[in-house]
């Protein structure tokens, strides 16, 4: 019987050139290798090959070449139709840490890497283990924006805890050179994407944080010492009441859209709250449409979008004629994009 099939020779010849400093032989011979292991249906060999040379350019400070095996790397988990786990993620985050925030070479490895798990795995948007791991990326390294994007699309609840304290982070050094900046529009930054994804374990999540960091930093902004309740029975509840009109809607309202799902009394009840909420704070489920209309919450366009949104997604009311006709893509573009002036201001 053959022995079975090693990597072995392959980096025998490839890892000392590298060490060697001869970045571009090494490369060129793990293409070679891994091109030749992959016609021959070898794919765990050419895995290993990619990876572990991959791996060591990086090392060398040859980001170029790194993420080109990279991407030959997740192009090897395509031809063998690799499943995602924790060791098939693991070599793609050893990767992208490697690979360094200068240039653009770690935003391609990571747009592939995430491509690759929204196919490999049950998520569309991406594993959600590996957008916390790179939400946690940027957010160590204070890029905050991109670290939000991923934050949002894990989902899970350890990601809303971080996202949470990022927004606080966020807040608290936007409000060192302006005073009057509401805190509520960065609690709107995490909490809503999470209402428009149905995940109301991650709004709550990040709102009860966000609502208990900012009250260590501004005990004032508590009207009562304590939680107030609401709701009877099986729906009774807590919330923090405070001065900020916006966290209030944004506690009451994820609360109410989880009540949304329930069984059809519970839901007619849900609706009738939720349009009251908004007649109350938002100037209408129209998204304060009406003319003279009162708006106490913060977030201008931002927010009219989002009610639009969610009055749809969660109580099946139709949006007005004059709104657009995807407000809940434009909603998520502004917010991830920067450009729109839907986009809350920070």
């Amino acid at each position: 019987m053959p022995p079975a099939p090693s990597p072995d020779t392959a980096l025998k010849a490839i890892l000392p050139l590298i060490a060697q400093g001869d970045a571009y032989s090494a490369h060129q011979k793990t293409r070679t290798f891994a091109s030749r292991y992959t016609k021959a249906k070898q794919y765990d060999v050419a895995i290993q090959v990619l990876f572990q040379s991959a791996r060591e350019l990086l090392k060398a400070g040859q980001p170029g070449s790194g993420t080109d095996l990279g991407g030959m790397l997740l192009d090897a988990y395509e031809a063998k139709g690799e499943t995602l786990t924790d060791e098939s993620r693991g070599r793609l985050t050893q990767l992208i840490a490697l690979t360094g925030p200068e240039g653009a070479w770690r935003d391609t490895l990571i747009s592939k890497s995430v491509a690759w798990t929204a196919k490999a795995g049950e998520c569309p948007a991406g594993d959600p283990d590996l957008h916390q791991y790179i939400g946690e990326l940027f957010y160590k390294e204070s890029d905050f924006p991109r670290a939000e994007s991923h934050l949002v699309s894990s989902g899970t609840r350890d990601s809303a805890l971080l996202l949470a304290q990022l927004l606080f982070e966020w807040y608290q050094s936007a409000s060192s050179t302006d005073s009057s900046l509401d805190p509520g529009l960065f609690a709107l930054r995490g909490t809503i994407p999470y209402l428009t994804t149905t995940n109301i374990l991650a709004a709550r999540t990040l709102l009860d944080k966000f609502i208990s960091l900012l009250v260590v930093a501004k005990p004032d902004i508590l009207i009562h010492k304590e939680p107030v309740a609401i709701g009877e029975g099986a729906d009774r509840d807590e919330i923090w009441a405070t001065n900020n009109h916006t966290l209030n809607f944004l506690q009451l309202a994820v609360r109410i859209c989880q009540r949304g799902d329930s069984d059809a009394g519970a839901a007619r009840e849900a609706k009738q709250a939720w349009i009251r909420l908004c007649g109350r704070y938002t100037g209408g489920v129209s998204g304060a449409n009406t003319p003279g209309a009162k708006v106490l919450v913060a977030g201008g366009d931002y927010t009219r979008e989002a009610v639009i949104s969610l009055s749809h997604l969660y109580f099946n009311i139709q949006p007005p004629r004059s709104s657009s006709v995807n407000p809940l893509g434009d909603m998520m573009s502004a917010l991830f994009g920067g450009s729109a002036p839907s986009a809350p201001r920070m």
